[in-house]
């Protein structure tokens, strides 16, 4: 049996960064994934937004480690060369109806801590988005957008750096959880590990992995709801420069208007609660889109929106996700020394990431 002090199961931005922040307290860490890539499911099918905190509980996980994730991303990307660029947002209430609700997200992000909001009467959101039509907004500047690959591969290579090691391809196929942690590792050569620390950072298979653990009570484990977004893409030029949300609907920030760092316009996602992880894009969504985009872009010309991509988000309920928070499950909860357990790490995952990573790291 090989023996390691601390494993970290799941190589997406999350897992990347707990192994990363481990690695720079001295921690001999092994980073296993069950794909043949980094970063392959929750990581890379999403908008890549830098979110400033606006729409999370005051006190909250997520408000607390989003605000302090997006500064810890935005230095980091600085300094790794990531790419990265902090265009704004704009956050818009399409019918008058809606301005109470759009004012009080403007106070819960106050409250959250986040600085530079400006509220805008429709002519001054015309002034800065000619395209945009509103009933009334709020400008974010401190958002942005990310290349997740790229800062994905910044931290393998400082996780690396300070002697972690990645290995891919190695599924965990279960293990016990008791005195000590022991993993059986699948894949081309089977092997049994056993670590003094286990960090499961497997996402869409967190639950999965845990309830795999005997000798970890599955009554800990809580239930994962699966809430699919798609994504349209149009051809052409953007008509904003700026990131343009609707108000949160429920599973989601709103189908926003977002775009990469080359520019080309998407919309999403939108929400589909499955049973089950599949990445086609159904293009008979395609008119729900077009009705949801033109209440605030009325321009969107007839027939140009093409089925893009889809990404599954990891939930605890059926709820928005300003409505749950990240569970960072300890031994307090479970019993079982050593083990931490991320469960429902879905938006502002990514923003917070860094921030998240030092936070797991600090636990253990």
């Amino acid at each position: 049996m090989e023996r390691v002090d601390a494993i970290v199961v799941g190589a997406g931005v999350v897992g990347l960064a707990v192994a990363r922040s481990l690695a720079l307290r001295g921690r001999e860490v092994l980073i296993l994934e069950s794909e043949s890539a980094i970063g392959t499911a929750t990581s890379s099918r999403n908008s890549g937004v830098i979110h400033a905190g606006l729409y999370y509980r005051p006190g909250s996980l997520k408000a607390k480690l989003c605000i302090e994730g997006r500064d810890k991303l935005y230095a980091f990307a600085a300094e790794r060369g990531v790419a990265h660029r902090r265009c704004g947002k704009i956050v818009s209430a399409t019918t008058e109806g809606e301005i109470p609700a759009l004012r009080a997200l403007k106070e819960n992000a106050e409250r959250n801590g986040v600085t530079g909001l400006r509220w805008l009467e429709p002519a001054d959101a015309k002034s800065l988005e000619p395209a945009l039509a509103c009933a009334a907004a709020i400008e974010v500047p401190i958002s942005g957008i990310v290349d997740q690959h790229e800062l994905m591969l910044a931290l393998l290579g400082d996780a690396e750096a300070n002697g972690a090691t990645p290995a891919l391809r190695a599924p965990v196929e279960g293990g016990t959880a008791g005195d000590r942690i022991v993993l059986d590792i699948g894949g081309e050569t089977k092997i049994q590990i056993a670590c003094r620390t286990l960090i499961n950072a497997a996402g869409l298979g967190a639950q999965s992995l845990a309830r795999s653990l005997h000798g970890l009570d599955p009554a800990t484990v809580p239930a994962q709801v699966l809430a699919k977004g798609s994504y349209f893409s149009i051809a052409g030029k953007s008509p904003f420069q700026r990131l343009i949300y609707p108000l949160p609907e429920p599973g989601s920030s709103g189908l926003h208007a977002g775009f990469d760092l080359g520019g080309r316009l998407r919309f999403g996602p939108d929400v589909e609660w499955v049973d089950r992880i599949d990445y086609r894009v159904d293009p008979a969504r395609e008119p729900m889109f077009a009705a949801a985009i033109r209440r605030y872009w009325p321009g969107l010309p007839e027939g140009a929106l093409k089925p893009d991509y889809a990404g599954i988000r990891p939930k605890l309920a059926r709820a928005s996700p300003h409505d749950t928070d990240f569970v960072v499950q300890t031994e307090r909860e479970h019993r079982v020394p050593g083990l931490v357990n991320l469960y429902g790490i879905e938006s502002p995952g990514l923003t917070s990431s860094l921030a998240l990573g030092d936070y797991v790291a600090a636990l253990v």
